[in-house]
């Protein structure tokens, strides 16, 4: 098993940034490829960006693509979403997931382990 606890979400101005961290306890961190989605009101959980066990490789939903960034420090158990440029559309419910393969993938179903997600709030 693995446990994921999501913090960094909270209101802010469109422009400007926030940092969303996921502490991970549990199995092997390194083991696990990982990921975060978002959900806005009425809408379907969506895919946001995922990294690969080692941080090699990445990927981003078009709509981030060059505002955030997806990151990890296997020695700290710990994945980071770092958004920049943030706009009104933003606003969702942030949720951390981990896979137990050490690729990449954007695949809401390939994610064995969910967070409970963390407000971020873009105002205009």
């Amino acid at each position: 098993q693995v446990q994921l606890v999501e913090s960094g979400g909270g209101l802010v101005q469109a422009g400007g940034s926030l940092r969303l961290s996921c502490a991970t306890s549990g199995r092997t961190f390194s083991n696990y490829g990982m990921g975060w989605f978002r959900q806005a009101p009425g809408k379907e959980r969506e895919f946001v960006a995922a990294i690969s066990w080692s941080g090699g490789s990445t990927r981003y939903a078009d709509s981030v693509k060059g505002r955030f960034t997806i990151s990890r420090a296997n020695a700290k158990n710990t994945v980071v979403l770092q958004m920049n440029s943030l706009k009104p559309e933003d606003t969702a419910v942030y949720y951390c997931a981990a896979h137990d393969a050490r690729g990449v993938t954007d695949a809401e179903d390939d994610y064995d382990y969910w967070g409970q997600g963390t407000q971020v709030t873009v105002s205009s």
